[in-house]
């Protein structure tokens, strides 16, 4: 269950970074709120994600999970490049999360 929420977290830290960029400095209504609720979320399910698994742990596979989705996000809507480097940088990441959760 701790590895669901964890993944639902990483989620969520991409929905609250890219409402973050969208808000325009919290200039803009519905992104800053966005922004706020999946910040609340996305900082709420690591926590209880963390009473199980170690820190570490926890906090690199919810880095990654967010960055690579927020990453993959701006590259599919056009706010970023798109690169083959980029992308199989963005895979590696993906399969250090993976490995992550193999060994623990």
């Amino acid at each position: 269950m701790a590895w669901l929420v964890l993944v639902v977290s990483g989620a969520l830290e991409a929905v609250w970074a890219t409402a973050l960029d969208r808000s325009q400095g919290f200039t803009r209504l519905w992104p800053s709120v966005v922004f706020g609720v999946a910040l609340a979320g996305s900082m709420g399910g690591l926590a209880l994600a963390m009473r199980t698994l170690p820190l570490g742990t926890a906090y690199a596979v919810w880095v990654g999970i967010g960055a690579t989705l927020t990453a993959g996000w701006a590259m599919a809507t056009g706010a970023e490049p798109v690169s083959v480097v980029r992308v199989l940088l963005l895979a590696g990441i993906v399969g250090c999360v993976i490995g992550l959760k193999l060994v623990s």
